[in-house]
């Protein structure tokens, strides 16, 4: 596992909490869990209810959707972050394509940040909007 600095530096470097101060990444990283996962594990599964979001400190991951591969990501990447906001199925399958050292963060976890630090909302829906946008330029133009 990272150490507490380690950790910081991560978070840091995740676009999600950007303008977060060092206290509030101490809040992220207390509120979160470490976790060590193999090459090829399974982060989530698209269709699956989700409860939780997953932040790549380091690795890489591969995002599949309906079988066919959308994306790969590295780290300062969150993904399953819509679980922060709902427990809907998962929209997509993510899994490790390298070693990945992840931060684990429940929804109510997130919740309580939130309230804590409102700002991070604000940076939360300004990147599902943007996703949003680039969706609809994608399927129409």
């Amino acid at each position: 596992m990272a150490s507490k600095k380690a950790s910081l530096e991560h978070l840091r470097n995740v676009a999600l909490f950007s303008s977060c101060s060092t206290k509030d990444l101490q809040r992220i990283a207390k509120a979160g869990d470490e976790l060590m996962m193999p090459a090829g594990s399974m982060i989530v599964d698209q269709g699956q209810t989700g409860r939780e979001a997953f932040i790549v400190l380091e690795g890489t991951v591969t995002v599949k959707r309906n079988g066919k591969k959308v994306a790969t990501l590295g780290a300062g990447t969150v993904v399953g972050e819509l679980s922060l906001l709902d427990h809907g199925p998962r929209t997509a399958t993510v899994t490790c394509e390298t070693d990945c050292n992840l931060m684990l963060i429940t929804q109510r976890h997130f919740l309580a940040i939130v309230d804590d630090v409102p700002a991070l909302a604000h940076k939360l829906l300004a990147s599902l909007a943007g996703r949003i946008r680039e969706l609809d330029r994608q399927s129409y133009g």
